[in-house]
This record gives C-alpha cells, sequence and structure tokens, in this order.
C-alpha cells in the first residue's frame, strides 16, 4: 500500500522539492506538553524521560523492571515514535514507598531528566499536546517557495491525516485488520487488537478526509457538519449560523469526520450521506467495527499548526518548529512541503 492509498491528496499543491527525514534520531525531536501542576507529594512518582531511538512501551517495560514493580503500575500519556529524540512523562504507582534507585533503566538511550512526586497517576491523553523541532536534510527545493507554502500552513492548517505510522510497514496493520473483518473475527491479543481495530478506523476516516481534500472543503463548514474545537471533545451541529462562525477562519472550529463504531452518525444531511457512502464501500470493516463495540466518535478534518517557525540553518537543510495536538501526526505537515525521501532512498536519488 502506498501513501496515496493509506492517505489522500494534498491540499496545497505538488511539494516544493524533496528532502530526507530522520537522518538522525536528533533531527525529529518531540517534546510532550503537559499542562498538570504537580503536587510534590502523594504515591505516584513521575518521571520526565529523554529516549533516543527507543518506543515508549519499551521505555516503561525498562522503568518497571528497575522499581522493581509491575508494568501495570507505570502510566503514560501517549505513544511516541521510536526512531527519534523524545521527551514524555511517565508516572509510577509506589503506594507507601520510597523513591526507588532507577539507575538501572537509563544508558545511551534512556534518561531521566525530573524525578517529581503527585497525588495522582498519569493518564493516557492527559498531555495537551506535543512541540516538534525536526530538521529536513539534504533538502533540493526553492526557498521562496517553501516559505510561502510554510505561510499557507501556517494561516490555514493542513488536513488531519491520520500519518502512515499508524498503519504499520507497508501497511500491514490495516491488512491484518481486513484480513479479520473478512473471517469476522476479532484478535485474542489485546494490543494486537488495538492496534488493528485503530488501523481500521484511521483507513475510513482518511478516505472521508481525502474526499473533502479533493472537493476542497476540509476546512470548510457544510450544513450537517459536526463541528469542534480543538482541543474539545464536544461537538455542535453545523446550521447556516454556524457555517459563518468567525472562529473557523481563526483555526478555533472546525469540521470534523467520523472514527467509525456502532450506532448512528452524528452529521446529517449531505454531509452524513457522503459518510455512510464510505463506509458502505468497505462494508465488512465498518460492519466489523461496529461488532467490536467501538462507539461513534469524531477527529478534526482540519490540523491547526500552532507556533510554527523555520529557518535554513544550511541551503540543504530546513529546520521547522511547531506545536499540534495530541494524537496528530508530524509528517502529514511536512509531506505538504516536500516529497520525504528515508535513507535508502536518499542515497539511491544521489546515485542519478
Amino acid at each position: 500500500m502506498n501513501e496515496f492509498e493509506l492517505l489522500g491528496p494534498l491540499a496545497w499543491g505538488e511539494p516544493c522539492g524533496r528532502a530526507q527525514l530522520k537522518a538522525c534520531a536528533e533531527d525529529f525531536q518531540v517534546d510532550e506538553v503537559l499542562d498538570i501542576p504537580l503536587s510534590g507529594s502523594g504515591e505516584h512518582l513521575w518521571l520526565w524521560v529523554e529516549k533516543r531511538l527507543l518506543n515508549t512501551e519499551e521505555a516503561a517495560r525498562r522503568l518497571a523492571k528497575a522499581a522493581g514493580v509491575s508494568l501495570r503500575q507505570i502510566s503514560y500519556a501517549g505513544l511516541k515514535d521510536r526512531q527519534a529524540l523524545t521527551r514524555q512523562w511517565f508516572s509510577v504507582h509506589l503506594p507507601g514507598k520510597s523513591d526507588p534507585q532507577l539507575s538501572a533503566a537509563e544508558g545511551e538511550d534512556l534518561r531521566i531528566l525530573d524525578i517529581q512526586r503527585h497525588s495522582r497517576k498519569l493518564q493516557r491523553g492527559a498531555h495537551s499536546a506535543n512541540g516538534f523541532t525536526i530538521r529536513l536534510t539534504d533538502l533540493k527545493a526553492d526557498q521562496e517557495a517553501l516559505q510561502a507554502r510554510l505561510q499557507t500552513i501556517a494561516a490555514q492548517g493542513v488536513p488531519n491525516y491520520f500519518g502512515l505510522q499508524r498503519f504499520g510497514e507497508n501497511g500491514n496493520n490495516l491488512l491484518g485488520a481486513l484480513e479479520y473483518a473478512q473471517r469476522n473475527e476479532l484478535p485474542v491479543q489485546r494490543n494486537l487488537r488495538s492496534r488493528l481495530l485503530s488501523a481500521g478506523r484511521s483507513a475510513l476516516f482518511n478516505r472521508v478526509l481525502a474526499q473533502r481534500v479533493q472537493h476542497s472543503t476540509w476546512n470548510t463548514a457544510l450544513e450537517g457538519d459536526v463541528l469542534a474545537f480543538t482541543n474539545s471533545r464536544s461537538f455542535f451541529l453545523a446550521g447556516p449560523d454556524e457555517c459563518h462562525d468567525p472562529r473557523l477562519a481563526q483555526l478555533d472550529v472546525h469540521p470534523t469526520g467520523p472514527l467509525l463504531g456502532d450506532g448512528e452518525l452524528a452529521s446529517r444531511a449531505q454531509v452524513q450521506h457522503c459518510e455512510m457512502q464510505i463506509a458502505a464501500d468497505m462494508p465488512e470493516l465498518s460492519a466489523w467495527l461496529a461488532r467490536a463495540n467501538l462507539q461513534q466518535e469524531r477527529r478534526i478534518l482540519r490540523l491547526p499548526v500552532r507556533d510554527l517557525c523555520w529557518q535554513f540553518p544550511a541551503q540543504d537543510c530546513l529546520q521547522v518548529q511547531f506545536i499540534l495536538p495530541p494524537g496528530c501526526f508530524a509528517t502529514v505537515v511536512l509531506r505538504e512541503l516536500v516529497e520525504l525521501l528515508s535513507v535508502t532512498e536518499a542515497v539511491r536519488a544521489c546515485e542519478f
């Protein structure tokens, strides 16, 4: 499965050039933004951890082993990229226990930068945003065109596709979801079940969004749309007045698309008809998601890119910084700028 099949069309025209992404871990840095004041006391030990080329789940296992607790007693807000340098919070439940010695968990790929006590554990999804600092190297693009594209993205955002990471290498997570849907079965293993269900929902959402991008309505409210604020789980239906809400132009309110499950779609009119048609195009997958007892949810179609700034440290290098809401993908911002080459592709490109 290629990128276009899993995501969809670009919103702002052809890429301005091409560049290499993640030549090294430091080229892709992620900092979790957590707006929770820590009390300094309590039975939960919170850890601010820097990871290099290490995924969140493996870091959690190492922290649990060093702390002498079960993995169930380790919590984190969200999963972070493995191929990156990331900083995020973990919490360890230690009722009646003193701070453990955690140096055994540390190494070249993991450092504990801060330790604080708090009265509650860290909940999944508790972070308010993720901050990104990304360097694109081996850049072959016109700087003026890139700067114009960056200004457009800062002012109008990008389509909020689920990134390729959601679907696994070569789309294997989605292929697995389709196989289970055809057999009308669910994986027994909890982590696998969650991963495949997520890939299936994400694929259908991306199809809805791709259609809206094709029709240039992904950043416009239509009657029957379900609208939402950037960082809110509450929604409201768009009538004639809501379609002209000034907060749409300010990138505070956005149209949404469905994360399919059991029950009726919240959208109405032609919007609902189009969403139902896309679900009907993949009937086995849609029915499988409903049978898994997933509830209907919504996700914003437009991704605002907060505090976007950039510089060119060298002629062939672009560095960008921005902040995204939780669950959103930096790569869908970058693909609106340049064609992203892997290390292998970049080497191959230099041979011609």
